[in-house]
């Protein structure tokens, strides 16, 4: 089921990591293999992103592992050159993304609103994407300016979909669910688009109020109904939801380009199993994994499930057959293959110049000297485990919040998630912090929040960091100094978080008193899991976590007397 190639987009290009997937198990029909129908078939090609999160900029920090090596990889104007390759010849050729285009974004698209972003993807071909989380980020009025435009920002030249995002009074979508790509000859394909029904756990609240998420699965057989009412049978989800690829065979048949996974879990497998078969493939995101798959659909039959990594360092094209006859996608032909943006390629022009543009405008802020450090400063391998950087913006937080006429804190919380990218020593000139700098660490422009938890809150909210339901992994709060406990990996549940263990500056943390803890306003409003902090009563709202964090920097740093990193191990984890 499974081949290899490799394939060169550019004369003088090395040779790519290129996996390609045949899905389709069955006997071919008359008239239904390639080259067959004497004009009643077309060949489609379907090019996706997903999880750009602005990263238009060809950084030092993308990279992606290709035959053993890491490469330079990603960056808007190889990403471009790239897709531009693939259409090549391709008469019936759309591009799509599967969400996280916007939000969490380096520094120079964030400190445009992402309006360089969107300017990107337009220039780039993007005919549509479903909406994902971090769309949400700065709450949906924004989304609205990035889809509608505002002034002389003339906003996404393609559809942004979310047909599960809906009114939770009248439970209809407020933004477009579905788009019809009309190629010639009377070819269409439709295309639903969806971000994770969760994405209310882990976006603030108070962005989205008035709004909730559905169910994937029964929002994409509603919408595959009604496309099919309106004479469109090849159909497509794009869902910011996804999963991950697993060495051990589940029956999924999955291949990744480092050869890895030959099964998938998560989140995406119950979906694609449950989803409705009158939906022919399904292009995912949100894990930031990387794979082609093949799960079988309700029918038995299988489907195709692909994601492109994240950041445009890689992007996948899928490949397959239109019967103009059943107007519908000849499932036995689909093939998939993801393919690494190696920089290896002629840059496209029209990025380059889009990115100059903003660069010379963004220059004079990014640059500026915010505070200095004496190492690399550095986030966790993963979400799961305690590391400096977020005790550091932990401590930084629970300074500009003690004061008890700004907030009064005794302890600050920070999610791992929020951390975004490493303070590095050697990062332009050695041991400066900028703000761009500071700004990759903290993009989001979450508030500080301060509010009243008793001892046993803080118990749950510890004890919700393990999985559940709701959220399937773990994530490590990082934590403040002073504040300690014991997570016992030995025990089950809720039981690893040693209740007796929790310590505030050396003494025992009562289950009936009142603490005063800062979190971030994502946090705040119960995101990430975390719902007992949306409980939290008495808040105060202080300044933006940058405003702050830029604010401590200057205040606890100079060239003669440098920030290091905190020592780990204010959790004792056994």
């Amino acid at each position: 089921m499974f081949k290899s190639k490799s394939k060169r987009h550019m004369a003088g290009a090395a040779a790519l990591a290129v996996v390609t997937m045949a899905v389709g198990a069955w006997s071919w029909f008359p008239g239904h293999g390639p080259g067959h129908g004497h004009g009643r078939e077309v060949d489609l090609q379907l090019l996706a992103i997903n999880d750009f999160h602005g990263n238009i900029e060809a950084s030092d920090g993308l990279t992606y592992e290709v035959d053993g090596e890491e490469v330079s990889a990603g960056g808007a104007e190889y990403l471009a050159t790239y897709l531009e390759e693939a259409r090549e010849g391709e008469k019936y050729s759309t591009t799509v993304a599967a969400g996280d285009l916007i939000g969490a974004s380096p520094f120079l698209s964030a400190a445009f609103g992402d309006e360089p972003t969107i300017e990107s993807l337009n220039a780039m071909g993007v005919e549509v994407s479903s909406v994902g989380n971090h769309e949400f980020d700065k709450g949906i009025d924004d989304l609205y300016r990035h889809i509608e435009g505002e002034g002389d920002y003339e906003g996404a030249a393609f559809p942004f979909l979310g047909a599960n995002v809906v009114d939770e009074e009248t439970g209809e979508p407020v933004i477009e669910p579905y788009w019809i790509k009309k190629f010639r000859g009377g070819v269409k394909v439709g295309f639903i688009g969806m971000t994770l029904e969760g994405t209310g756990d882990i976006v603030a609240k108070s962005g989205i109020e008035g709004i909730e998420f559905l169910d994937e699965v029964e929002t994409a057989n509603k919408y595959a109904k009604e496309l099919q009412r309106k004479g469109v049978n090849s159909i497509v989800v794009l869902l910011h939801e996804g999963g991950y690829p697993v060495e051990e065979d589940t029956g999924h048949d999955c291949e990744s380009l480092d050869g890895s996974g030959v099964g998938m879990s998560g989140p995406i497998v119950d979906i694609a199993e449950t989803m409705s078969s009158k939906v022919d493939m399904i292009v995912t995101g949100h894990t930031h994994q990387e794979y082609v798959c093949s799960v079988p659909d309700p029918a038995g039959q299988p489907r195709m499930v692909t994601s492109a990594s994240s950041y445009g360092r890689v992007f996948t094209e899928i490949e397959a057959t239109y019967d103009r006859r059943t107007r519908d996608i000849v499932r036995s032909s689909v093939t998939g293959s993801n393919t690494v943006v190696e920089r290896d390629v002629e840059a496209d022009q029209v990025q380059s110049d889009l990115i100059a543009g903003y660069q010379d405008e963004v220059e004079e802020v990014a640059g500026r000297k915010v505070g200095y450090i004496a190492e690399d400063i550095t986030r966790g391998a993963t979400r799961a485990e305690e590391f400096p950087l977020g005790s550091l913006i932990a401590d930084a937080q629970l300074d500009r919040t003690a004061d008890p006429d700004i907030g009064g804190a005794q302890i600050a919380f920070m999610n791992p998630g929020g951390v975004r990218a490493d303070l590095l020593y050697d990062e332009g000139e050695p041991g400066v912090v900028t703000y761009a700098e500071l700004y990759s660490v903290q993009p989001f422009n979450n508030y500080l929040v301060t509010m009243d938890l008793t001892g046993e809150q803080i118990l749950t909210l510890l004890q919700q960091q393990l999985p559940s339901e709701d959220r399937g992994t773990t994530l490590f709060l990082q934590v403040s100094e002073g504040f300690t406990y014991t997570w016992d990996t030995s025990l089950e549940g809720a039981d690893q978080i040693v209740a007796d263990s929790l310590m505030l500056n050396g003494e025992p943390i009562a289950a009936d008193q009142s603490y005063r803890v800062t979190v971030n306003s994502f946090l705040a409003d119960g995101g990430d899991s975390f719902y007992v902090l949306a409980e939290g009563e008495n808040r105060l709202f202080g300044e933006v976590d940058l405003v702050a964090f830029e604010a401590w920097f200057g205040e606890n740093s100079t060239p003669d007397n440098p920030v290091e990193a905190p020592e780990t191990g204010r959790v004792n984890l056994i």
